[in-house]
């Protein structure tokens, strides 16, 4: 039976997606983890590969097209033996029909995987009565390549209780293939509601666009549609200062001995053409203070905290439309210059969309420089999971009052400590932010 190719969510955020470029064309014949086509998420232009073999029967979304939303029939793959005649109605669904789907118990097609889908198969009345192929017993959609949906129906599997590697969250031949029926547990009814009413579209929207449209009728205005990228921005930002209790730590971090060390650094370091960053010295000041005070490097995970024994760290980068937080995995151990090699590459590939969901996710404590931007100090808001981040000001002149009583001029950077209570009390936040200082304010120490 012909499997419909469905649209992936190659990111846990993607709603929709526009399908860049075709890899194959009809005619041509796949195998697993063979390249299909490219994908523009809502952060990166991502590869999509093959889950089974076949042959491109038909392909329904022409490259260059956007919005298409997850799971949507994007092409259809043809088993052997089976030729174009066998591709049934694959008109696409109207656009209410598509947002709006109709009961899974009044469907006559089994619910697709997150990827792949099968055609359409003859509908009973028993099929009418309990919940559709694909589904748990709510009607909820579950995820799951062909394969693994064929091994787990000869194994007895209830995949709602069986967690999937693939993209989405999407069940495998790897996770079925070593279950037994005792193994896999049920999800309860009451687990799924507690995490729908969690979920940020549960929370409320705000005015809606025509109030606020009307608002300005009269007005000159441009309306500007909004990305996948800035949709995701919106919905976790607003989730975050909605759902974390975030509290504030500021300090004035003297850079005198910092540059100074920085410049002899770079001029013995010219030949190799590395150029150190103040931005370096922060990302490795950071690294060191999470191993310094530990029980701050930790996230929230929703009924228990995870405390890090690395130090991953997530750095913002601007790039048009929005920004990105690629994560320099286990800071602590890399030296200056290969932290700044490692940061050049990341902010590259952020600005030109080419970063993995691996590359951007993940990390207990994020940094945001605007410093370079003229601004003094400004408070961050953080990223869920993690546990902190740190709003860096620009470094400038101020005068300053010695221990002994003289005043003098000094380079003054201001920090400001954004804090999730629920992973980072007041002292403890306190003690992980003057670690930080203290590495800034005596550089040579992290070489030690």
């Amino acid at each position: 039976m012909p499997t419909e190719i469905l649209m992936p969510a190659l990111s846990p955020t993607m709603e929709e997606g526009t399908l860049a470029k075709w890899l194959v064309k009809e005619g041509d014949t796949v195998s697993s983890g063979d390249l299909l086509a490219e994908i523009e998420t809502d952060k990166a232009t991502m590869e999509f590969e093959a889950v089974d073999e076949g042959t491109i029967g038909k392909i329904l979304i022409e490259a260059g097209t956007e919005g298409v939303k997850v799971n949507t029939a994007i092409a259809v793959l043809l088993e052997e033996g089976e030729s174009a005649d066998d591709i049934g109605d694959t008109s696409a669904p109207k656009e209410d029909e598509a947002s709006d789907p109709a009961p899974a118990e009044a469907s006559s097609k089994t619910e697709p995987a997150a990827g792949y889908g099968r055609g359409e198969t003859d509908a009973s009345d028993d099929t009418k009565k309990a919940p559709a192929a694909g589904t748990d017993e709510k009607g909820d959609r579950i995820f799951a390549s062909p394969l693994a949906r064929r091994i787990a129906a000869q194994k007895g599997l209830d995949l709602s209780g069986i967690k999937g590697s693939g993209p989405r969250s999407r069940i495998v031949k790897a996770d079925v293939e070593g279950q037994s029926k005792s193994d896999v547990p049920t999800a309860t009814a009451q687990e799924a509601k507690e995490a729908k009413a969690s979920s940020p579209a549960a929370m409320s929207p705000g005015p809606s666009a025509d109030a606020v449209a009307k608002m300005y009728e009269g007005r000159d205005y441009t309306e500007i549609k909004l990305d996948g990228m800035r949709k995701t921005i919106a919905a976790r930002l607003t989730e975050a200062k909605q759902t974390v209790p975030h509290f504030y730590l500021r300090r004035d971090i003297q850079l005198d001995a910092l540059m100074a060390f920085r410049a002899q650094l770079n001029k013995q370091l010219e030949p190799r053409g590395v150029k150190l960053s103040v931005n370096d010295f922060i990302i490795k000041a950071c690294a060191l203070a999470l191993q310094q005070v530990p029980t701050a490097n930790a996230v929230w995970a929703g009924d228990r905290i995870l405390q890090l024994t690395p130090s991953d760290v997530a750095v913002a980068v601007a790039i048009d439309g929005g920004l990105f937080t690629p994560v320099l995995r286990d800071a602590h151990h890399k030296s200056l210059s290969t932290l700044s090699a490692e940061m050049k590459d990341l902010a590259g590939r952020a600005r030109d969309r080419k970063l993995s969901p691996q590359e951007y996710q993940g990390g207990s404590f994020a940094i945001s420089n605007l410093g370079m931007f003229g601004i003094d100090n400004f408070d961050a808001v953080i990223n869920p999971p993690h546990g902190a981040i740190l709003a860096v000001g620009a470094g400038v002149k101020k005068p300053v009052v010695g221990k002994d009583g003289e005043l003098s001029v000094a380079t003054v950077m201001s920090v400001t400590l954004s804090v999730d209570h629920r992973v980072i009390d007041g002292a403890l936040g306190a003690e992980l932010l003057g670690a930080i200082k203290d590495n800034l304010e005596a550089p040579m120490t992290m070489l030690a």
